[in-house]
């Protein structure tokens, strides 16, 4: 399995209304050091409907200023739409992050 289909596999279990960090999505691939990765990885997402890539924040929860499927405010819309606050960019990671596997 590449890198990048490792990262798209997690990102699938991910439930909805959850969100991960992309530092948390490298811990959990075995590769802690490549969040960067994580993030160029999920720029090439090929299937963003299958793949939910809106679901991933930064470390402090803020949202990808230039996501890759139309911007930030798409982001916080599909993430609305999930049931997850988003609140001038940023989502409260300790009501929303998602600590499973």
């Amino acid at each position: 399995m590449t890198f990048d289909q490792a990262v798209y596999a997690y990102l699938k279990t991910v439930p909805r209304g959850k969100v991960v960090t992309y530092g948390m999505i490298a811990a959990a691939i075995g590769r802690p050091r490549a969040a960067r990765q994580v993030g160029n990885a999920l720029h090439r997402n090929p299937t963003p409907v299958v793949v939910p890539c809106h679901r991933v924040v930064n470390r402090e929860g803020r949202l990808a200023p230039a996501f890759a499927f139309g911007g930030m405010d798409v982001q916080a819309q599909l993430l609305r739409a999930e049931g997850v606050e988003v609140v001038g960019g940023f989502v409260d990671l300790r009501k929303y992050v998602w600590e499973g596997r």
